[in-house]
């Protein structure tokens, strides 16, 4: 007898994680399978990006992250010089104005835990949400799955070994979280197309006594010797070390004294004993991709199972996270009713295109990391300086852009309205203030992962005595078309979140100015909620407010509309008078019919 469920996730990775918090958020069905008997001990990804950051945030887990990690402030460039190596430049680690969140540096296992623990927190059945020991053999879908679409099928067959014994499961849909030797991918025979090259890193955790000066900040050194990256962990002594080895030294030959010689000899007149290794491995740099990322809009494959490429830009675990973070919430509204089928398919899309542009960055990013390339490039210390800041957008995770879908509407002669916000790419969050309660706060505060949709109402500055009749316009054709996506008896916020933001002096500002929808009443007890009006003016205790309008390139005499998807990606911006945009474009991308009617 076969177990049934919605979504089976292959893998209880960072991909398969994230995607399991929006599961649970929508109150999906959906079991992880691990291979693992436990959770993971020791993760060999660290490297937490300003955007995952982010997304922590908007998912309400960003405090133990923050909290438990190593904050990545500086970094510092090293060469040799006549007697040694030597300091050539330091700076910020992420430029300022990226992000309002940090780099950080966090075990994967830890990271994984964080993101667990919500799961069982939304879930409510605490331990019983990964199924340990279950090893996945083989997937099989039925042929007809790609057809019509019928309520209630579950037409993906995947057996397992549970504990050493056959178990077989049934979904609707199979997310394939399960690495680089992802048995998904190969019982659909998919394969994974690319090269490696020869060259060879040497990677390893390690307590150490050292006079080097920056051994608590991310520095690179370029050495007569070779390359090494440093980068500090999490509490106060604990580095990992990623060191170029020569040409010609092989994986098979490399151990741990032969990788603690070449740190030695990189780091040249400073002194380092190393004292005691938590993790150490070797690896050839290779970058490949799957020729396919999905069978039949109901097997997606994610993260190493699609995509893997060099640990050095700290990608990895990163891009993975968000290949979960992007079919999560997809399959959320097609299970509960709010879109169509058809939706999924912009996963493909959207992460293939992703995982190509990774594969070429990291091309590009493990060159310059070469000796031999840069001396035969004629690529100068400072060069290379300058050519790994400039690439600080895209380590950072704030380089993606996602192509044109029924998601992603760009019109240029429309984006004039918010000349600096860029459909396809994140929507950045600046300082605002609360019109209610006067607190300054970050916008993303307003926009959290819950499943919802979110549209930003940039107020002109024309205001009359009562709220200005363009506004008060714009306001009703909203609302009409978030009530027809609202289900009977669900509060008119439940799918989609709309916000105002008004540019005058706060102190010119009165209620009256606000209509009626933006206090929309919530919960059992219907009370009018209070914290979806923004200004944008200077706020008495944080710094930065007052630039809004002026960041987001909106001009303040005509306002803009801003459509923003449930993963905070920015979807269409519109003229602040353009009620029909915003119709067509909901009604391209989600559906009217109630929930829990889907496949």
């Amino acid at each position: 007898m076969s177990e049934q469920t919605d979504v089976l996730i292959c893998g209880s990775g960072s991909a398969g994680l994230s995607a399991a918090i929006w599961l649970a958020r929508f109150g999906v069905d959906f079991k992880v399978l691990e291979r693992r008997d436990g959770p993971l001990a020791v993760g060999q990804a660290d490297g937490v990006q300003c955007r995952t950051v982010e997304i922590f945030e908007s998912l309400g887990i960003s405090e133990p992250l923050l909290q438990d990690s190593y904050h990545v402030m500086e970094i510092t460039f090293w060469a040799s010089k006549e007697g040694g190596i030597e300091r050539q430049r330091l700076g910020p680690d992420t430029l300022p104005g990226l992000s309002h969140q940090p780099h950080v540096i966090l075990n994967q296992a830890r990271v994984n835990q964080i993101m667990i623990d919500e799961v069982e927190r939304l879930r409510g059945n605490r331990g019983n949400n990964i199924e340990y020991g279950c090893q996945v053999q083989a997937v099989k879908i039925e042929e007809a799955a790609s057809g019509s679409v019928v309520v209630g099928a579950y037409p993906i067959e995947v057996t397992t070994l549970k504990n050493g014994s056959p178990h077989t499961y049934r979904a609707k849909y199979v997310l394939a979280c399960d690495g680089a030797h992802s048995t998904v991918r190969k019982s659909l025979g998919f394969k994974m197309v690319g090269d490696s090259s020869d060259a060879v890193w040497g990677v390893m955790d390690v307590y150490l006594d050292t006079n080097f000066p920056d051994i608590r900040k991310k520095t690179v050194i370029n050495s007569s010797q070779g390359n090494l990256v440093l980068i500090p962990r999490e509490g106060d002594n604990l580095v990992r070390f990623y060191i170029e080895l020569p040409p010609g030294q092989l994986v098979t030959n490399t151990d741990l004294d032969y990788l603690q010689q070449r740190a030695r000899l990189i780091f040249d007149q400073y002194e380092v004993k190393i004292l005691g290794t938590v993790w150490w491995s070797a690896y050839s740099i290779g970058q490949r991709l799957a020729d396919f990322f999905s069978k039949d809009s109901r097997i997606f494959l994610t993260g190493d199972a699609c995509h893997t490429h060099s640990p050095k830009a700290g990608q990895g675990m990163n891009v993975s996270l968000q290949d979960g973070y992007n079919i999560g919430w997809k399959l959320g509204h097609v299970l509960t009713g709010r879109a169509p089928p058809e939706l999924l398919d912009t996963y493909v899309l959207e992460r293939q295109d992703t995982a190509a542009k990774l594969i070429e960055f990291d091309r590009f990013f493990t060159k310059l990391f070469s000796s031999s390339y840069r001396r035969e490039n004629g690529i100068t210390e400072e060069k290379f300086a300058d050519k790994f800041v400039e690439s600080g957008r895209y380590t950072a995770g704030l380089a993606t852009e996602y192509p044109d879908s029924q998601l992603t509407v760009r019109e240029h002669n429309i984006e004039k309205a918010a000349s600096t916000i860029a459909p396809g790419m994140r929507f950045p969050s600046t300082p605002v203030v609360r019109f209610s309660d006067a607190r300054p706060v970050q916008f993303a505060f307003a926009l959290p992962s819950d499943g919802r949709w979110h549209v930003v109402v940039f107020a002109s500055n024309l205001l009359a005595d009562e709220c200005p009749p363009k506004l008060q316009e714009v306001t009703s054709d909203l609302e009409k078309i978030v009530r027809s996506y609202t289900p009977a008896g669900e509060d008119v916020d439940s799918v989609i979140n709309s916000l105002l933001v008004f540019p005058a002096p706060r102190k010119g500002l009165e209620p009256k100015h606000v209509p009626d929808f933006f206090y929309p009443r919530q919960g059992k007890l219907q009370l009018k909620c209070q914290t979806k009006v923004f200004v944008d003016d200077e706020g008495y205790s944080h710094p930065g407010c007052g630039n809004t309008y002026a960041l987001y390139g909106i001009d303040p005499s005509r306002g803009a509309v801003v459509i923003i998807r449930p993963d905070l990606y920015v979807s269409k911006v519109c003229e602040l008078g353009d009620s029909d945009a915003i119709r067509t474009f909901f009604e391209g991308c989600l559906s009217r019919t109630d929930p829990r009617t889907a496949s």
